[in-house]
């Protein structure tokens, strides 16, 4: 379901934008619409969807109109066409009140630079959002303590901010944002001020945090690396356009045009990459009341040391190796039942090839990827793993 739609947002930047608009229309470059008219284009009819519950992550380099964009979709900063969709209420059109009144119960917002009161201790921050809600005040505390403590900065309710490190400051911030319980938070820049430990930390809290409260984000970033890792989709700028929109798989995989290509073709794949990316069909498998004969000329037609056994309903029961399963022909029982082996790897379709080269790297057979109810959804094997690392390097 959407949460957020963005329907050809325009931003010029000048007191008269009509004479620029009309350049843009008939596609001149915002350099020369400047040269022209002295006027900035901003953004350029920008189009996009928010999913609720998604990260959706707008990157693009210094310039590209990112954090334009994010200070038009709370009215920081007046579109100057365009409409922005919040559950289905195009807000461009809200009064001076009824825009507060969003700021203040739908939109938390998260900034590069903290934003936080020096005079006041850490709880008293981040109930400062409460508190302009006017709520009463033993709830105000109740609500703050509780967000100091999903951030895990419980116990530090009475300390100041400059006794805190910047990736603390941060968690403050965050803290007040999650503390009017938002559908929607707004983040700038917001672990770009960090060190690279630090930073690292906090997007690992942000996914651990969005893992449990299912919030939509709109995550604003000039890095890629971050960009790849937090969000579910991408979408990528350029010059006040929207170059590109897609999941991280689908931009390293298949950029739009090259400009995109230069900008991810340096990226560890092994990091953004998913089982989706490298799955295989499901090919030749065993069940458990084959006999064993049968089950090894499978083996061997296929030059496989091993084969994974399911139930009819494609339930994953194990493996089955040749050398075990040609003792068992020898002995003369007539099913591959009491030789299955249950402990075997698996992963799902999310699953990052790091994951998966790690379990490569020890198990000889094919990976099964399986479902929440362990139902067989296809196999990974060593080949298209390496086939998909280098796919983008050959080309």
């Amino acid at each position: 379901m959407e949460k957020i739609k963005v329907v050809k947002l325009t931003k010029i930047f000048g007191e008269h934008p009509e004479p620029a608009l009309e350049r843009l229309s008939q596609g001149m470059s915002k350099d020369d619409i400047f040269n022209q008219t002295g006027q900035a284009v901003g953004l350029d009819k920008v189009s996009f969807e928010v999913q609720e519950g998604e990260i959706l992550v707008v990157m693009g380099l210094s310039g590209s109109g990112k954090s334009t964009l994010i200070r038009c979709i709370n009215r920081l900063i007046e579109p100057t066409s365009g409409q922005i969709f919040i559950d289905g209420k195009d807000i461009t059109s809200l009064d001076h009140h009824a825009l507060l009144e969003l700021r203040r119960h739908k939109l938390g917002m998260v900034f590069q630079n903290f934003a936080l009161f020096p005079h006041r201790n850490l709880l008293n921050n981040v109930e400062y959002g409460l508190e302009i809600q006017h709520q009463e005040k033993n709830s105000r505390i109740d609500k703050a303590r509780a967000a100091l403590q999903l951030v895990g900065l419980a116990g530090w309710e009475d300390a100041m901010p400059n006794q805190l490190s910047g990736g603390m400051q941060q968690r403050v911030g965050l803290a007040r944002a999650l503390a009017i319980e938002p559908d929607i938070l707004l983040m700038d820049e917001a672990f770009s001020a960090l060190d690279p430990l630090i930073r690292g930390d906090m997007q690992n809290e942000l996914i651990a945090l969005q893992n449990r409260m299912k919030k939509t984000i709109l995550f604003i970033t000039h890095d890629l690396d971050e960009a790849l890792k937090l969000g579910n989709r991408v979408v990528l700028m350029k010059d006040g356009q929207v170059v590109q929109v897609g999941t991280p798989e689908e931009i390293i995989m298949a950029p739009a045009n090259d400009y995109v290509k230069r900008f991810v073709e340096n990226v560890d794949k092994s990091k953004v990459l998913t089982t989706h990316s490298v799955l295989t069909p499901i090919g030749v498998v065993a069940y458990p009341d084959d006999d064993p004969r049968t089950v090894i000329n499978q083996m061997k037609a296929e030059c496989l040391s091993c084969l994974l056994v399911i139930q009819r309903d494609h339930t994953l029961l194990g493996v089955v190796r040749i050398e075990i399963t040609t003792a068992a022909l020898e002995r003369g029982e007539k099913t591959i039942a009491n030789i299955i082996e249950s402990k075997v790897p698996t992963v799902t379709k999310t699953e990052p090839l790091t994951t998966l080269i790690a379990i490569l790297a020890k198990w000889p057979g094919q990976v099964p990827v399986v479902d929440e109810r362990r139902k067989l959804q296809g196999i990974v094997i060593n080949n298209s793993v390496l086939a998909a690392l280098a796919k983008r390097d050959i080309e």
